[in-house]
């Protein structure tokens, strides 16, 4: 860093406080199965419960509650579902306006869903699915700000972006505090109204420790941000009009040397391929939303349902159900731990992939690389169902397990993939409409929770089966994707070994949560 610029405190303070941002308020939703448990308690959705028609398995009296557990379901669908649709409007915002607008967007639908929360009660349980959506959107913009935090320290981008992606999964424990401090005798207005107070706080972050627009990579000399320094702390857009004609753009440099001649790059430093639409009509797109998709459905119904599936397992017993609901929240903190797997694997099969005899551009070494990654979601996401549907009490902490390391994996996998198999100008566009059509699929969940509260009666045995069935569809991605590789190898084989145009995705992976 040249003198001048943002010393490495200023930096570490940026990345330390983003770290605790994203993991302590950006995916809260996920942490829905604790606040049910508190919600049911104080008797939100209770006039949805039925007189009991039979004895439960102490010979006492239960009501059938299927209609409140409907409730909570729908209210965690339309909250995921804006937490992923929306995605596609918030990151033009971010795009278009810089990072001080979109914290301050994202700061107001953050305070304001947590205030709904916090003035909420039984008679007013409506409030929770604006109050929900609200949260889900405002967090999702928080971490999308965050990840160009990463381009302040060069060589360790990736790792960055993975730990806060990481963060992000871990941040649904939030709600077992939650649910911890409640049965300490805390009330739920006082700690959501500390969670919208804590807005205060991102607001000085947003003032003192993030840029007006955007941190190019790599960092100009003597780059600062901050308040202080208003002036300097232009966007990615400014410092790229004072480049000299042709020179490519600071985003599109490669986190690392390559060992092969870059390719022809356009007149914005990117790769020349295919257009935007082409991608989206692409096989692999196709595939890979598939991929998305269907592992998606599967985790969400899961976080959604998983309150009226412990009270199914657990034959009414409450001591179990928090029991169970408590290991499930604390195996959502190991989140941050699982995601760097993932970068791992693709780092060393690249790496293994590398140059060979036949002369494959580094491009289709990282495409290669990118199919062992593929498959080991889709087998995790595919053991993790099994488990699931399993009825059993002691095989869902296996569950538990097994859901975090997936879904660790599938959303660092999501952006990684993308950013490796698509032109780097497009990233942006093609991880929101990816999250969008995913979002769409998830509203699946709904009817599903219906089904088995209606004609299977409680019992989702048939349901996690079918899903299990779903979920076979994902491995088509890998599939399709070493059919891709092998027809590129053959192309270059054809040519004599001269590399061919550079296959989407050789540029660095833009900073975008996984």
């Amino acid at each position: 860093m040249a003198a001048g610029g943002a010393g490495l405190p200023k930096r570490l303070a940026t990345l330390l406080s983003g770290l605790l941002e994203c993991g302590a308020f950006c995916g809260v939703i996920f942490g829905w199965a604790s606040l049910v448990y508190v919600l049911k308690e104080l008797g939100y959705f209770q006039g949805r419960c039925l007189p009991p028609a039979s004895p439960g398995p102490n010979l006492t009296l239960l009501p059938d509650c299927s209609g409140q557990d409907e409730q909570f379901s729908l209210v965690f669908t339309i909250g995921s579902f804006m937490n992923n649709f929306l995605i596609f409007p918030m990151g033009y915002i971010f795009d278009r306006f810089g990072t001080t607008v979109a914290r301050l967007i994202a700061i107001s639908l953050y305070t304001a869903g947590a205030l709904l929360v916090a003035f909420s009660t039984p008679a007013s349980a409506v409030l929770l699915f604006p109050a929900m959506s609200l949260l889900s959107v405002g967090g999702m913009l928080l971490i999308l700000t965050n990840m160009q935090v990463g381009n302040l320290f060069g060589k360790y981008r990736a790792v960055i972006i993975t730990l806060y992606n990481g963060a992000f999964d871990s941040s649904s424990a939030v709600f077992l505090i939650v649910k911890v401090l409640y049965e300490r005798g805390l009330s739920l207005r006082a700690m959501f109204l500390f969670m919208a107070g804590c807005s205060a706080w991102h607001l000085l972050r947003t003032l003192f420790l993030m840029p007006r627009g955007r941190i190019p990579h790599p960092l100009p000399p003597a780059y600062d941000y901050g308040l202080r320094c208003e002036r300097r702390s232009r966007s990615y857009r400014t410092y790229e009009e004072k480049q000299p004609p042709g020179d490519g753009g600071p985003e599109d440099a490669p986190l690392e040397p390559r060992p092969q001649p870059p390719a022809p790059r356009g007149p914005r430093g990117g790769p020349d391929g295919a257009s935007f639409g082409a991608c989206v009509r692409s096989r692999l797109f196709a595939w890979h939303v598939a991929w998305l998709s269907t592992m998606q459905l599967r985790h969400y119904l899961f976080i959604g349902t998983l309150n009226p599936l412990l009270h199914h397992l657990a034959r009414g017993d409450d001591g179990l159900v928090s029991t169970y609901t408590d290991a499930f929240a604390f195996a959502q903190l190991c989140g941050v731990l699982c995601a760097p797997w993932n970068g791992l694997i693709l780092d060393r099969h690249k790496r293994r992939q590398g140059p060979r005899a036949g002369g494959a551009p580094a491009a289709l070494a990282d495409l290669r690389a990118s199919v062992p990654s593929l498959a080991a979601t889709a087998t995790q996401c595919l053991l993790f169902s099994g488990c699931a549907a399993v009825p059993a009490l002691p095989v869902q902490f296996a569950t538990f397990a097994l859901q975090v390391l997936s879904r660790s994996f599938l959303y660092g996998g999501n952006a990684a993939f993308l950013a490796i198999a698509f032109p780097p100008q497009h990233f942006g566009k093609l991880y929101g409409l990816a999250m969008a059509l995913s979002a769409l699929v998830a509203l699946l969940q709904y009817p599903c929770f219906a089904l088995v509260r209606g004609p299977l009666r409680g019992n989702p045995f048939y349901v996690n089966v079918g899903l299990i069935a779903v979920v076979l569809l994902a491995f088509g991605s890998p599939l399709a994707v070493a059919r891709e590789c092998r027809r590129r190898a053959r192309e270059l084989g054809a040519a004599g070994g001269t590399p061919l145009t550079a296959p989407p995705g050789a540029g660095a992976p833009p900073e975008a949560p996984g």
